[in-house]
């Protein structure tokens, strides 16, 4: 622990250091974030980046009383660490220990539980009109990055707060442009000139003696107007948000400590809407986060003298496959385009972008657009892929009803990170897709066994002519063999795995593996267990899930969704629909609840989605027990 850091057990511990100590301060935390990172993994970048502007933050804010939103929240570390969670930050984003986003669960710092973008303006503004409506005195920040800036809502927000003209201050944390020091200057002079009450009396002033001279003064009066707006766009940095109602202050160094003291006191003194435009270095402090700031946004554990990462596989990923495939199928097809919201790589379509740029487009954090976007593309002849995790595929449900679905448009969807993704928590996991998805009418809904049935499954969804999602996991496939050719797989029709007399074992997606193991431990307990890859939540086959549901008396479904809604609640409809209501049936999934934080194998294992829970349900439905190692059961025919 560092000299300063191990005295830091509340805000209250920063405002007595001077400024030389907290930039002695800011190296240790960075210090203990890397540390930190290297063994847990978690957004190394984006946190080594606002060190000094979180400590300027609350040496000036009192927070739990003044109230500070981070945008997306990943950048929460530092915060977390002078909150009062410094013995805990070794636990973080481990299961059961630390979150990587804030949760006002976790604690009173914490104001507002974020973890998708563009979302704490309005927060923020919510905050302020409700503090204003119980007649209380405290200030209220939100902290968002320029790329959350890209999302919509950011704008609607700070269109109505600029109109409301309540008392709210927006930190834009920007780490994509360098600062010059004559730029800063300059912008720091006009920052202190349009914020002083004597250049706003002195404004008055003139204005009132123009309008007095005779005649000429109001034409006067406009022609210094007009010159004032536009030397003011041409020389003032930040006119769109003044424009929009706030009084904008920078662009200022968001590692110059003194220097955002001042502003951020400026801001409070303003009132009204206000705007401090702070540049900062994403992963400053530790080279490799500097120089690839990219991949060291969200890395798993890695070695801190290298920066290589330290879990290496020789087996590809769900999202390789997918971006080799793409650019496989884009070589025959011209009209194949690729879209993302600002997840280039993270999606896998970084290879794609480089070899067709032309056919790329990266929206920024916009999935509304996103969607919106492809739908215009596919109604005019092209072929649409938006690439986009599940979780924030969510964002766009409207979009996907109304711009494409509604109109049979024929957009590929490939929804990433589907299920449980781990130690981001419950604002990341994917669990939610087959349930919101298979709602719409025209969606074909699918999700691939292993990596080969994904390469195949994409295949086919270019080549339906209608919407389509196709759903894989995070992480590593199963390490078999791709095809050399493409096929092309019937839509709604499932693949029967192993026949079985006694149970049928109904399986989706990342679980059909599971479901394999399953019907072979069940096999050496005696029972012959049916294994069906479902492959698509919509359409279902509904001869062959009805056929051996009905033959074998007793079916379990099983998916890494919500239950609510999803792949087993098709099921039942199925069956219901059929008049099978003799099958004993048992969904296993994710019952009604936000999935916490934690590895893969702990969550799945909590949650029931294993092997041994599949071989405990079925032998619980069939009655089965072992005693001394005889089998006590009546099995067969549904009986």
């Amino acid at each position: 622990m560092g000299k300063y850091l191990d005295r830091i057990n509340s805000p209250q511990d920063i405002r007595a250091l001077t400024v030389a100590q907290l930039n002695y301060l800011a190296e240790e935390i960075r210090e203990k974030i890397i540390a930190t990172v290297a063994q847990n993994g978690g957004h190394l970048a984006p946190n080594l980046g606002v060190v000094e502007l979180t400590l300027a933050l609350h040496r000036i804010f009192r927070t739990p009383r003044d109230k500070i939103i981070w945008d997306v929240g990943h950048q929460s570390y530092v915060h977390k660490l002078i909150t009062g969670r410094r013995e805990q930050f070794d636990t973080l984003r481990r299961y059961g220990g630390l979150s990587g986003f804030p949760r006002p669960d976790e604690s009173e710092h914490d104001t507002f539980a974020t973890g998708h973008s563009s979302t704490s303006i309005s927060a923020a503004l919510g905050m302020a009109l409700a503090r204003d409506f119980k007649g209380e005195k405290h200030s209220v920040v939100a902290v968002i990055g320029d790329g959350a800036m890209t999302g919509g809502m950011a704008f609607e927000a700070l269109n109505h707060a600029g109109h409301l003209k309540t008392d709210l201050i927006v930190v834009l944390n920007d780490n994509e442009m360098s600062i010059s020091p004559n730029v800063g200057a300059m912008s720091g002079y006009l920052s202190r000139i349009r914020t002083d009450p004597k250049y706003s009396r002195g404004k008055e002033e003139i204005e009132q003696l123009l309008r007095r001279i005779p005649s000429i003064g109001s034409t006067v009066l406009k022609v210094a107007e007009r010159l004032k707006d536009s030397l003011k766009y041409l020389v003032v940095p930040g006119m769109i948000f003044e424009e929009l109602g706030f009084t904008y202050l920078g662009p200022i160094d968001g590692h110059n400590i003194p220097s955002m003291l001042n502003t951020f006191e400026q801001a409070k003194a303003l009132g009204g809407p206000v705007l401090v435009h702070v540049i900062t270095e994403k992963g400053r402090g530790y080279e490799p986060a500097v120089k690839k700031a990219d991949k060291f946004h969200g890395i798993g554990p890695f070695d801190i003298s290298s920066g290589d990462s330290l879990k290496k596989s020789d087996i590809s990923t769900y999202t390789e496959v997918f971006g080799s495939t793409l650019v496989r199928l884009a070589e025959q097809d011209p009209g194949i385009v690729a879209i993302t919201a600002a997840m280039c790589s993270g999606t896998g379509l970084s290879e794609f972008a480089q070899k067709y740029p032309d056919r790329f487009f990266d929206v920024g954090i916009a999935e509304q657009h996103a969607v919106t976007l492809a739908a215009g593309m596919a109604i005019s002849g092209l072929k649409p892929v938006v690439a986009i995790y599940s979780t924030f595929l969510q964002r766009a449900y409207d979009q996907i009803i109304h711009d494409v679905c509604l109109q049979n448009l024929p957009v590929v969807f490939a929804v990433d990170r589907g299920g449980i993704v781990g130690n981001d928590g419950p604002t990341h996991h994917g669990l939610f897709d087959y349930s919101f998805l298979r709602s719409v009418p025209n969606m074909v809904l699918m999700a691939p066994a292993d990596e080969n049935e994904l390469q195949h499954m994409l295949n086919t969804a270019l080549q339906i002519g209608r919407p389509c999602a196709l759903r894989y996991p995070r992480g590593v496939g199963l390490g078999v063999a791709l095809s050399p050719a493409l096929t092309e797989i019937p839509v709604g029709k499932a693949e029967v795995i192993n026949d079985g007399k006694d149970i049928t074992l109904l399986a989706v997606g990342n679980m059909v593996p599971v479901a394999r193991r399953a019907a072979g431990m069940l096999k050496e307990h005696g029972v012959s267990a049916a294994v069906i890859n479902a492959r698509f939540i919509k359409p279902l086959d509904a001869d062959c899930i009805t056929g051996y549901a009905v033959r074998n008396g007793r079916l379990i479904t099983v998916e890494e969704n919500v239950l609510a809604g999803g792949f087993g609640s098709a099921v039942l409809e199925l069956l219901q629909s059929a008049g099978a209501r003799d099958v004993q049936v048992k969904c296993v999934g994710i019952p009604d609840t936000f999935v916490e934080h934690g590895s893969q194998a702990i969550l799945r294992e909590k949650y029931g989605l294993t092997v041994e829970n599949l071989v405990d349900t079925a032998l619980q439905m069939l009655a089965v027990r072992n005693v001394n190692g005889k089998k006590i059961a009546g099995l067969g025919g549904g009986s």
